[in-house]
């Protein structure tokens, strides 16, 4: 468990990844929106971007880095595909985080609206493509995951699982940084419940968006 939960103070090290006058673009769902401000250009939202900025920003204020975030709750992948331009490309990050997955499952069960798992990888792989077209810019790519609350939620693992799997072909074939967010999810719920981390199973109580923050920490200061 140390681990995989080790709260060392890797955003002040020399290996710190982010540099001078960089900006780092948040993008994804609800997870990722975390009720922020949309009248506010620069609201982070109550998640793992609030955390990450403002410890970041104390560990290294002389690098002026600067934060957004632009994930919307309800997104799928179609969905960052129709706000590519103005929520990602035009803002021109050094560094695009990406959370998205969840609701390519979600929609399956709750409105009977599938995303196969071959159009949500060719949609994830055409995000990235773009970037690479417009940018240049590191990508940071986050597994999406369930926490057992339930069976209706743990049922949903049948379509995630897949979805999973090729977030993580996508990192490995691109060569980018890979956070296994399920992976660290279901080893915490070995310790405490799942409820803790994230009480729906989907959305993460502030534990589970420390959690987030700390692998975003170990992953990018490493």
């Amino acid at each position: 468990m140390a681990s995989l939960l080790q709260s060392s103070a890797v955003a002040g090290g020399e290996d710190f990844l982010l540099q001078e006058g960089q900006t780092v673009l948040f993008q994804g769902d609800s997870i990722t929106d975390a009720g922020r401000d949309r009248e506010d250009s620069k609201g982070l939202g109550k998640g793992y971007p609030s955390l990450l900025a403002p410890w970041i920003s104390a560990s290294h204020p002389e690098r002026r880095i600067e934060f957004l975030n632009r994930g919307n709750g309800g997104n799928r992948v179609v969905d960052l595909q129709k706000r590519w331009d103005k929520d990602c490309l035009d803002l021109k990050p050094d560094w695009l985080s990406i959370l998205i997955g969840v609701n390519d499952t979600w929609r399956r069960y709750d409105r009977d609206d599938p995303t196969s798992v071959e159009d949500f990888e060719a949609g994830y792989r055409k995000l990235l493509d773009r970037c690479h077209e417009k940018l240049e810019c590191q990508f940071v790519l986050l597994e999406p995951f369930l926490l057992n609350v339930s069976d209706k939620i743990w049922k949903m693992r049948e379509d995630l699982d897949p979805k999973r799997e090729a977030v993580r072909r996508i990192a490995e074939e691109y060569n980018t940084f890979f956070i296994p967010l399920d992976d660290l999810f279901q080893e915490a719920s070995k310790h405490r419940d799942p409820a803790f981390w994230a009480a729906d199973g989907v959305h993460p109580t502030p534990n589970g968006h420390a959690l987030i923050a700390q692998a975003w920490l170990n992953t990018v200061g490493a």
